[in-house]
């Protein structure tokens, strides 16, 4: 796409949808032009949870930090108020210190703004410019190419156990509240488990598969990250698992799904299975999905 080329909805892998609110609308009973830079800005975040990037430890791993160097809009139409929008985000270039993030707002495929953002990396404490780290720039360029951003290693405790635990500690036990003891609960061993790492080898999720009985297994300890949730970290660990549970001849998965995440599974095939209970403080409910020989 070049510069004079006005963009189209296919031109971004990325989109963030966003519904236009009363407080974003003006006199003129319009979105108020300010606020497209918000949906901008909102975008951008989910398009660094599309590179697999939790964007505030990313940067403290990389060296630096991003800084806008400039910002322009162009606009066509205007969204009303309860709109529902596509604001693409894509990555045009990148230079030796900066990148031009491209950007735009569409309703029902239509543009209505475009615009673009160039970012400087920079020295957090200086804010003096720094060169793009390689690693970042791979990032950037592969994720555009549609190369993926994480990979799954399934494997044992010996193996995972020391990227797998501390995702867990912080889930589980910093966040959630749970005591320690019944995480480690003495069936790590005996499990299967999954690891989601980004490009930065940095662990954004984890999960593990018992067996219960013959032909039945038991998906557990399912955690990702909070910088890292909405994204599709979770959904792709949890189809790990379940193509792990196929080639051990596995014919049904069940799985104690907290409440918050029943819709989850529901949208990846599980069913709900009795009442909901109590399990560590939490409100529980079991889950089953049944497997066919193929995925």
């Amino acid at each position: 796409m070049s510069h004079d080329t006005l963009p189209r909805r296919a031109d971004y892998r990325f989109a963030e949808r966003l519904r236009v609110r009363w407080a974003e609308v003006d006199m003129q009973k319009i979105v108020f032009n300010a606020h497209y830079l918000m949906y901008l800005d909102t975008a951008i975040a989910g398009y660094w949870r599309a590179l697999a990037l939790p964007y505030q430890d990313s940067m403290h791993a990389l060296g630096g930090d991003l800084y806008v160097r400039k910002a322009t809009l162009e606009y066509h139409a205007s969204a009303c108020y309860d709109d529902q929008v596509e604001v693409g985000i894509r990555c045009q270039r990148v230079g030796n210190s900066s990148m031009l993030l491209r950007g735009a707002v569409f309703r029902d495929g239509v543009l209505l703004v475009h615009g673009d953002l160039v970012y400087v990396f920079a020295d957090p404490a200086s804010q003096t410019s720094r060169p793009v780290p390689p690693l970042l720039r791979e990032v950037l360029e592969g994720f555009e190419r549609g190369e993926p951003m994480i990979e799954l290693p399934v494997g044992d405790w010996g193996e995972l156990g020391a990227s797998a635990g501390p995702v867990r500690h912080a889930v589980f036990t910093q966040e959630q509240g749970i005591d320690a003891a019944l995480d480690h609960d003495g069936l790590d061993a005996d499990a299967l488990h999954v690891v989601a790492r980004n490009r930065l080898g940095m662990v954004l999720g984890t999960g593990r598969l018992l067996t219960l009985a013959p032909g039945v297994g038991k998906i557990g300890r399912m955690a990702v990250i909070a910088a890292m949730r909405g994204s599709q970290v979770g959904r792709r660990m949890l189809h790990a698992l379940i193509d792990a549970a196929r080639l051990r001849g596995l014919h049904e998965v069940r799985l104690h799904a907290q409440a918050s995440a029943v819709g989850f599974y529901m949208r990846t095939g599980f069913v709900a299975h009795g009442t909901p209970f109590e399990e560590a403080g939490i409100e529980h409910l079991e889950m089953v999905r049944r497997l066919s020989t193929q995925a």
